[in-house]
């Protein structure tokens, strides 16, 4: 055999066995998110551990209420962690930051989304989305603006009557206008989106209060990212739950989802995504968890978080 060729061989061969792990991560809040953003990791998706001493990452400052709701972090393009929340219960904008390693933020930033709507009452639970195909970073929330879709504006919690917007940007200095991402005639919440086999695929909450409580989990999907999304399937959760988060571990779609009348953390599974298992009494969360997202990340920046002493508020 040629040993000239053998070393590149062995070099190429080594490198692919020793691929670095990923590891599971939740970002969180807790009671009202006054305190900021929460992290915990997972080597299984089922056994969740607190970070910081289950104590805040990033104390919130955008907006005027500086809440930090329903954090969503992604990696986009740029290798950067992006993360938008809920500033307020009543502001028409949302938080946004950015971060290399999930301790050291960037300033905060208010996104003013809805501004341009004189009666908008909120902004609530935004997500990301990166598009490859467009190149451009999806914003998505749900907002109430009375009088907008009037069939259903009894149906909710105090005259609460959201619909899906959203709004496209590159370098989240620029943002297009918002606009209508899910109307399928009912009161909608916590829409949170995957791309799966071509399909975009809505996983997001049924808000209806009357004349009978939905208060669910329901899938949507579309071969838009923007626009088309289909009616709501059928339940996959039971009701008075919200805040879902989807993410595929070995061959399983897991859901994850806020049981908040129950003070604790739920989730359902499937292999289809169209038969779905309840799987909370497998879950482990740490002490006050509410809902976030789920996603990935390198075992060397686990390492790193793992070392982070709290320094939060000092």
């Amino acid at each position: 055999m040629n040993h000239s060729l053998l070393f590149p061989i062995l070099v190429f061969l080594f490198a692919g066995c020793s691929t670095e792990p990923d590891v599971y991560m939740f970002s969180y809040f807790q009671k009202n998110g006054e305190d900021g953003l929460h992290l915990a990791f997972s080597e299984d998706g089922l056994n969740w551990t607190a970070l910081n001493n289950n104590e805040s990452f990033l104390k919130p400052e955008a907006g005027q209420d500086k809440l930090m709701r329903d954090p969503c972090i992604i990696k986009g393009k740029d290798g950067k962690f992006h993360m938008v929340w809920t500033v307020s219960w009543n502001e028409k904008g949302i938080g946004y930051a950015w971060s290399d390693d999930l301790i050291n933020w960037s300033e905060q930033q208010y996104i003013p989304v809805m501004e341009h709507e004189p009666e908008a009452r909120n902004c609530w639970a935004p997500e990301l989305f990166w598009d490859k195909d467009s190149r451009q970073y999806m914003i998505y929330w749900a907002t109430t603006i009375p009088g907008r879709f009037t069939m259903t504006e009894a149906m909710g919690d105090e005259n609460y009557n959201h619909r899906m917007y959203y709004t496209l940007t590159s370098d989240f200095k620029e943002f297009t206008k918002a606009e209508v991402l899910y109307d399928q005639g009912f009161n909608v919440i916590d829409a949170t989106i995957h791309k799966i086999d071509g399909e975009y695929v809505m996983f997001l909450k049924d808000e209806t209060l009357l004349p009978e409580a939905e208060k669910n989990i329901r899938i949507a999907t579309s071969s838009s990212l923007t626009s088309g999304y289909s009616p709501a399937s059928e339940p996959i959760t039971d009701n008075w739950v919200e805040g879902p988060t989807a993410i595929k571990i070995d061959d399983n779609w897991i859901v994850y989802f806020d049981r908040y009348t129950e003070s604790k953390m739920g989730a359902v599974i499937s292999t289809d995504m169209e038969s779905w298992t309840d799987i909370t009494d497998q879950l482990s969360f740490p002490e006050g968890t509410r809902h976030g997202t789920v996603f990935t990340i390198k075992r060397s920046l686990l390492n790193n978080l793992l070392k982070h002493e709290s320094t939060a508020f000092n």
